[in-house]
């Protein structure tokens, strides 16, 4: 019997694009340099958005760099690549971050990317979004002919290989100070997928800049993207999905395809879920396990959940960590009364042979694989922010059977979970083949000596959190699924008495 589709345009994704090449990128070494190889062939434009960018990165690291010939910092390079060609134009759209943040990021970023020798070098701050959220998208798109998107932006602190080692000399930010390991993923395009993107660009621009910015369509005719890349996938379409929420500034119909493209997946699953993000404290994502888990009817699951060990700041921990710690407690016993099988793991960087020192692999990667015959890339984490309140982006590809993709994905999938315990392509990767005892199996591997996975515990704060909950705090805090338009804009439903809309109000938030 073949299996249901789980894409729908106009539901949980804009639209299905064909594509030329497409695949993975695994952690900062190899998306850097792809984007270096890339931007470096662009004839007419380089367009790029996200939530951090700083000047000073490096895009080129070791061996590499000791092989280029010009610069490799990026706005260097950047500035570079415009003065060596006289139509090349670059647009960089930044997050307009909040105050928070600020210690973390390269100050005056409009001054400095605004001081390129070659004037052509357009950045601007982007708070076209509700107040409280982000803009979190994270692509880059060449001449409309190559394009990255996932979760990782060029900025300090991104940059690792995929040994993740504890002691690595390349691993340093602008500055030179070294920083932990840092795990990440993304996506390549070519085709028709990349001028679409490009093409979502323009209207992110014009959203937030006011003007609107004609980026002609470039003939066929440079290699941008590099042989041997990443992990290629047999694909002719991938989706793109988004989550984008209304606000007063701009009374748009909230879109959160992201939303429906998770829970959707989750729902046709027949026996394995594997996810990596930073975060899962998503109720959507979460409601949606519990009632695929609870189906009687339905196989049995092996759900597998990369975290990293820790979140990046005690705000976060108080009120993204203690909700998520709940959740995954209870997907935990519904799991064991309905024999499913529930793993959660965090990797970490190895010291020198003999050493017995480790420090945990910051997970910033926001991937899903369902039945190693869908998988979703992109800038969402698996929180509630992310499917209904920042501006997200997201890439899936789907295996309609016979075309070799899912056993790409399987491959993918592999390759990921060979990375997180070490195997370095070396170990037997056969016992990770078998989805039915995946979770047994690493549970087995997590904390022996010399492998890299560990079982993640709970954090500690998780046992105060009761009282948050009661008050709705939880979520409202910094997580929060819903712009207050979005909230005040509920209560004034018409078909709905006083009573029913408190009532509902009171649900969201105590019984999630």
């Amino acid at each position: 019997m073949p299996m249901k589709r789980i894409l729908k345009t106009g539901w949980n994704c804009m639209e299905i694009a064909g594509v030329d090449g497409t695949g993975l990128l695994i952690d900062g070494k190899e998306y850097f340099r792809a984007f270096h190889h890339a931007a470096s062939r662009a004839r007419r434009h380089i367009v790029m958005t996200g939530w951090a960018f700083d000047s000073s990165v490096r895009l080129l690291r070791g061996g590499d760099a000791l092989r280029a010939n010009g610069h490799t910092k990026f706005l260097d390079f950047l500035d570079e690549l415009c003065s060596r060609n006289p139509d090349l134009k670059v647009y960089i759209l930044a997050w307009d971050f909040s105050v928070v943040f600020a210690l973390d990021r390269e100050w005056m970023q409009d001054l400095v990317f605004g001081s390129s020798r070659s004037g052509r070098i357009f950045f601007h701050f982007d708070a076209n979004h509700p107040f409280g959220a982000c803009q979190h998208e994270k692509f880059a798109v060449i001449d409309g002919q190559a394009a990255f998107v996932g979760g990782m932006d060029i900025a300090s602190g991104r940059w690792d290989d995929r040994r993740h080692l504890i002691s690595n000399p390349e691993r340093t930010n602008p500055r030179g100070s070294p920083y932990n390991p840092y795990h990440d993923v993304q996506s390549y395009h070519s085709g028709q997928a990349a001028e679409r993107l490009k093409e979502i660009f323009e209207e992110l621009w014009s959203g937030a800049t006011g003007s609107r910015i004609e980026l002609a369509p470039v003939p066929p005719g440079a290699d941008y993207l590099p042989e041997e890349l990443g992990i290629p996938l047999p694909a002719a379409k991938v989706a793109i999905s988004r989550t984008m929420a209304r606000s007063v500034v701009n009374m748009r119909r909230p879109v959160r395809e992201i939303r429906r493209l998770y829970t959707d997946a989750i729902k046709s699953a027949e026996s394995l879920i594997y996810m990596e993000n930073q975060y899962f404290s998503s109720y959507a994502v979460y409601r949606a396990l519990i009632k695929r888990m609870r189906k009687r009817r339905r196989p049995r699951l092996q759900i597998v959940i990369i975290l990293p060990l820790m979140t990046q700041t005690f705000i976060e921990r108080i009120s993204v960590g203690i909700a998520q710690a709940r959740l995954l407690r209870r997907l935990r016993k519904v799991a064991k009364r309905r024999g499913h099988s529930f793993g959660i793991y965090y990797p970490i960087g190895l010291a020198a042979p003999g050493q017995k020192n480790e420090i945990p692999v910051f997970v910033h990667s926001k991937l899903m694989i369902v039945d190693d015959r869908f998988m979703t890339v992109g800038s969402a984490n698996a929180n509630n922010r992310s499917m209904g309140f920042d501006t997200e982006l997201n890439i899936a590809w789907e295996s309609g059977g016979g075309d070799g993709l899912s056993e790409s994905i399987a491959g993918a999938r592999l390759s990921l979970l060979a990375e997180h315990i070490g195997m370095d392509g070396l170990g037997d990767r056969s016992a990770l083949e078998n989805t039915g005892g995946l979770v047994a199996y690493l549970d087995s591997m997590a904390g022996r000596p010399f492998t890299r996975l560990r079982k993640r515990r709970m954090d500690p704060l998780s046992k105060i959190g009761g009282w948050l909950k009661w008050l709705g705090l939880d979520r409202v805090l910094i997580d929060p699924e819903h712009a207050v338009i979005d909230e005040y804009l509920a209560m004034l439903a018409p078909k709905a008495s006083v009573f029913s809309r408190i009532k509902r109000w009171m649900a969201r938030r105590l019984f999630p």
